[in-house]
């Protein structure tokens, strides 16, 4: 099976998220049959992040329109510490040697990954799927890319919490039950 993983703070997981696993899961070459949400346990920079278990709820919750093609993983929770890629593929190959496995990045990421710890090995152990974002444009990736010449649409989870802060609206931005959820636990400073 090919399984790309789709790893990220989700702080909270937003539409342009749902969309760049809709993307990876319609037009992957070569074709993917599931996309793994990997939320990062603890963020290797320190940014706050809201609970693990409240942010894997809100993947599952925005995985849910999938079916069964895209599901949640607690690896970086099981690995524990800092979240970092490398540690994740290795941890992930290790407990499923039958899936051939793919990294799902936004073209944003691509110039950083030569500062990712370990680049070295991790760019000869999976493929990336690179998938363009709004103002970011692709540009030459590496021999094991494979870029989807489309723009998600401009959200980002900052600009998400902040207007669950200001009690401002995030229709269109959220997932209607992201957003519910968020609302009953408080997340983000937001109102019920």
């Amino acid at each position: 099976m090919r399984v790309a993983l789709y790893g990220g703070s989700f702080n909270p997981p937003h539409l342009s998220h749902q969309l760049a696993c809709a993307v990876a899961l319609a037009t992957a070459r070569p074709s993917v049959d599931e996309v793994w949400m990997v939320p990062t346990f603890e963020h290797a920079f320190g940014k706050a992040l809201e609970p693990f278990e409240d942010r894997y709820e809100m993947c599952r919750r925005a995985g849910r329109i999938f079916g069964h093609r895209v599901k949640v993983s607690r690896i970086e929770e099981t690995l524990g510490g800092s979240s970092f890629t490398i540690r994740t593929v290795e941890a992930l190959r290790a407990a499923h040697p039958e899936h051939e496995l793919t990294l799902l990045i936004g073209a944003d990421l691509v110039d950083e990954r030569v500062r990712w710890n370990r680049w070295d090995e991790l760019q000869h152990m999976v493929r990336f799927l690179v998938v363009g974002r709004h103002g970011t444009s692709l540009s030459p990736g590496g021999p094991h890319d494979h870029q989807v010449p489309i723009e998600l649409p401009e959200v980002s989870s900052t600009e998400v919490r902040r207007r669950l802060q200001a009690g401002e609206s995030t229709v269109g931005l959220l997932d209607d039950e992201v957003s519910r959820y968020i609302r009953q636990r408080g997340l983000y400073g937001a109102l019920p």
